[in-house]
């Protein structure tokens, strides 16, 4: 238990060097890999999106957790079998076509991914027809749309509406953030969730999972 702490401790201080050091020889010991990610990884990624949420920190330093985060469940994850990643959802995620911001959209996913979610990152300037075949190809549960801009943000609805015409739409829910965006605006559009952050984000992504 003691060594899930230290693991979940450098997560929370963005350690990634330690991070690593410590799933490595959690793994050497025999320790299960679904205890090191949930009592250890996870553990200590939900500790800093609590302090996340009450401003104790700052993006810098939860990118630098989720790192830490992230390179120790690289290590993990070929020693998870299939069964115990099923039934987790996926979510496909970009920023809209003609925004090329990413620093919160990618907090987001990392976020969702220390939930135990698949996320497939479509990365920046991410056009309708390309969130259209990534729904085609992966299946996902969920889309997340980010936009930064208010001239951007209008893509959203472009996305939507491809989604639709692809009969895809009733398949998935979508959920859109940014900025600008407003629960007013994901009414608006036909979205089915809006976030104002990440942490909030991955509950909102949860709750649309059921």
């Amino acid at each position: 238990m003691a060594f899930f702490e230290e693991i979940a401790s450098a997560v929370i201080a963005g350690d990634p060097a330690k991070s690593q050091e410590l799933v490595k020889k959690a793994l050497d010991g025999g320790a299960k890999p679904l205890d090191i990610v949930d009592q250890g990884l996870m553990a200590g990624m939900n500790v800093v999106g609590e302090r996340f949420k009450r401003c104790d920190m700052f993006v810098p330093e939860v990118l630098m957790a989720a790192k830490a985060m992230n390179m120790g469940l690289d290590l993990v994850k070929p020693h998870l079998d299939s069964a115990s990643r099923a039934g987790t959802g996926t979510v496909v995620i970009g920023t809209v076509k003609g925004d090329l911001h990413d620093i919160g959209k990618n907090l987001v996913a990392m976020l969702l991914e220390s939930k135990g979610l698949n996320v497939v990152n479509l990365g920046v300037d991410v056009s309708a027809e390309t969130f259209v075949n990534a729904v085609k190809q992966h299946s996902p549960q969920i889309v997340g749309m980010s936009a930064l801009l208010t001239t951007t943000m209008l893509v959203m609805k472009d996305v939507i509406d491809a989604l639709k015409e692809a009969n895809l739409r009733d398949s998935v829910k979508v959920m859109i953030g940014g900025a600008p965006v407003t629960q007013d605006f994901a009414t608006e559009i036909g979205a089915d969730g809006y976030a104002p952050d990440a942490v909030t984000a991955t509950d909102l992504a949860k709750g649309l999972l059921g």
